[in-house]
């Protein structure tokens, strides 16, 4: 059975032979003549045969970082597991209905479902709903109750409205909504996820780290070597949103439901996912990736982009000493990529016809827009380098603010506690300027 470190040294080895094959056909002005490429045998010799081999090489590189990634996703299964079965203290579950709980099964409830089936929640909307309220789910897991907004339905479906002699027909709205266009979770997927019951991660850096182990004569001195420990924090930061609503509509339960369900998890998750690549680190943000002090960088003007990434992919192994797992790139320049030709016209990355995985040199690609365009990233996106810290789970409250009685209205609000570490900066590229030409 090949091991998790064969098939990655298989890939890296893969990897730089199709990086040669580009970098012998790569021209004076940027572009490629690939019958310049004497790297793949004498038997290969027009354009089109490179494309093939290359497209060949490239499909061969896919499959292996599948199956290292399948690999990785049970090692993090097995990690996972072994933190669950560790864990002290959690209250249990709360069970479903009676069909479930004869089955021993779990079921996982919304937040709205939550709020819903609270006796405070429903005495105090009974007893006309004077003053605030607060309810706090810090026994619910928090990736459940995400995992839970995420599925969302806005086109349900309702009884078949059928018309009978004497009536003339109904026109009837459609339930649900169109939803407006709004950016996706594009990074959470691949950042590790951990917990902490403190209000900040403190950690040990092994800063200096300097071998002088040497040979020495009979009788003489030891060669001393030098280590460093330094102490880091990060920081739980909360992440908020809330929304003002009316009485009535706290009363439809299945509203309020749609409503906490698609609207504040949602958002909650969206504003995460751009402060871990983006946020700037000054109170009350996290420090995103892209302001993480060490991370390597790479200059890619005058190359192309994938040149670019495979030498950020180099640094990461010889100075970073971690294996690059991601790549992290705008929409628009994974664009320039997948639209790659020969110079008779041959797309290099994939032909129109087919939709064409979404890899580069044998890694995952992952798009994001919370960044501009122009910049990307490559890391080894392990719990060893990287994690996001979780301090509890969704807090929801519903109360009055200002003059809300009044008016019949009150405010939902939610919140999360979240620290993003990245322990190991030099396991990072930064891969700027895409694109640029002098």
């Amino acid at each position: 059975m090949t091991t998790l470190k064969q098939l990655q040294e298989q890939l890296e080895a893969k990897q730089r032979a199709l990086h040669a094959v580009f970098a012998e056909a790569k021209t004076e002005d940027g572009g490629h003549d690939f019958t310049r490429v004497k790297c793949l045998g004498a038997e290969v010799k027009t354009s089109r045969q490179v494309v093939e081999k290359v497209r060949a090489m490239n499909a061969e590189l896919d499959e292996l970082g599948e199956e290292i990634g399948g690999l990785l996703e049970a090692e993090k299964a097995a990690l996972r597991l072994a933190e669950r079965e560790e864990a002290v203290g959690r209250p249990p579950h709360p069970r479903g209905d009676d069909a479930e709980k004869a089955g021993g099964g779990r079921s996982i409830k919304s937040l709205g479902q939550l709020v819903a089936g609270q006796k405070r929640y429903q005495d105090w909307a009974k007893s006309g709903a004077a003053g605030g309220i607060t309810l706090n789910f810090a026994d619910a897991l928090p990736s459940d109750l995400l995992a839970k907004g995420m599925a969302v339905e806005t086109l349900g479906s309702k009884a078949l409205f059928a018309t009978t002699a004497g009536w003339a027909p109904e026109s009837i709205r459609l339930p649900g909504f169109v939803e407006a266009a709004s950016r996706p979770v594009q990074l959470l997927d691949i950042i590790p996820l951990a917990q902490t019951g403190f209000e900040q991660v403190v950690y040990m850096e092994e800063t200096t780290r300097t071998h002088a182990a040497a040979e020495r004569a009979e009788g003489t001195a030891f060669a001393e070597s030098t280590f460093v420990l330094t102490e880091r924090t990060n920081p739980v930061r909360k992440i908020t949103d809330s929304v003002p609503v009316t009485d009535e509509q706290l009363e439809d339960v299945a509203q309020a439901q749609s409503y906490l369900n698609s609207r504040l998890t949602f958002g909650l998750r969206q504003r995460l996912d751009g402060q871990v690549l983006v946020g700037d680190g000054s109170a009350p943000n996290l420090r995103g990736l892209a302001n993480v002090s060490g991370i390597q960088t790479q200059d890619g003007t005058d190359q192309a982009i994938a040149d670019a990434f495979f030498k950020a992919m180099t640094k990461i192994r010889v100075t970073g000493r971690a294996m690059p797992t991601h790549h992290v790139i705008h929409p628009e320049d994974w664009e320039e990529v997948r639209l790659m030709k020969t110079s008779d016209g041959l797309y290099i990355w994939g032909h129109p016809s087919e939709a064409g995985p979404e890899r580069m040199w044998g890694l995952p690609v992952v798009q994001q827009d919370a960044a501009a365009a122009g910049t990307g990233w490559v890391g080894s996106f392990q719990p060893a380098w990287i994690s996001l810290f979780e301090r509890r789970g969704v807090d929801v409250q519903i109360g009055y603010v200002g003059d809300q009685f009044v008016q019949g209205r009150r405010t939902i609000r939610g919140d999360m506690r979240f620290a993003f570490v990245v322990f190991r900066p030099a396991a990072f590229c930064e891969v700027e300027n895409l694109g640029e030409t002098t």
